[in-house]
């Protein structure tokens, strides 16, 4: 429905009609970066996994509050990353808007992540890697701080930079206490994903690497040449005059002003 919408939201004059596609794709940016968080909540608490190596929980077991704050971690990160990305290419009333949502969000997304963080360290601090963790946790903090900085001071490419390094940092910490486990069971530690009970096969591993050191190469140039294309910033000036207007949120929920669609 997201993809869908950038699409058809065009495709009539009417406010209603746009107002439903704007939602569309509200809500299709929101539900998947409020369940990456909860995905890695529960890969990082661990599942209901029995002596088959199979789950054996519910639906709402997965909505936990350890995943359901991970959620909202990755939520507050996400917005504050498209935030920062905003400022970095648009100008005018825009950025300045994109930058005080970076910093709004930023700030929560701190406090959350150190919530999350804290309590991931009382729960698994005495993992076998729970020093490289707390390293990586830390630096993610510092990456966020120095984002936020740089956005303050309206140095978009380096608070860009910031809040990448942060997501980046902070998948790697939770991967890093994890290790060896890939999903740890809780019914049994025996029970637990492995990196090597969880592995695919030799032939497998190979084809893949043959495959990600072909592929992976030209995915990086088709997007650094992407980046390089639309690396200007934009304005309002540069929207065609005949371009249809965008839908005012206040007034589409209200219904008013619905035009009749051509």
């Amino acid at each position: 429905m997201r993809n869908v919408a950038f699409e058809f939201r065009g495709k009539r004059d009417g406010v209603r009609w746009r107002a439903w596609w704007d939602r569309a794709i509200f809500f299709g940016s929101l539900l998947p970066a409020v369940l990456w968080g909860v995905a890695f909540g529960n890969i990082v608490r661990g599942v209901e996994i029995d002596a088959d190596k199979e789950y054996v929980g519910t639906f709402f077991d997965l909505l936990n509050p350890y995943s359901l704050l991970a959620g909202l971690v990755t939520l507050s990160l996400f917005v504050t990353h498209g935030a920062t990305f905003l400022t970095l290419k648009t100008l005018g009333d825009v950025r300045r808007r994109a930058r005080a949502i970076a910093l709004r969000s930023g700030l929560v997304a701190a406090v959350l992540a150190v919530a999350f963080l804290g309590w991931t360290w009382v729960d698994r601090g005495d993992a076998r890697h729970a020093g490289w963790f707390a390293a990586l946790a830390v630096a993610a903090a510092l990456a966020l701080l120095g984002g936020l900085f740089a956005a303050m001071k309206g140095r978009e490419g380096w608070a860009f930079i910031g809040t990448a390094a942060t997501l980046a940092l902070a998948v790697a910490s939770l991967f890093t206490i994890l290790f060896p486990n890939v999903m740890p069971s809780t019914l049994d530690p025996e029970w637990s994903l492995t990196t090597t009970n969880a592995a695919s096969t030799h032939t497998t591993l190979t084809i893949m690497t043959w495959v990600a050191a072909v592929f992976t190469p030209l995915v990086l140039l088709y997007q650094g040449w992407s980046i390089y294309v639309f690396r200007k910033r934009i304005g309002v000036h540069h929207i065609p005059e005949d371009s249809p207007p965008m839908v005012s949120s206040a007034a589409a929920v209200a219904g008013v002003g619905v035009d009749t669609p051509t």
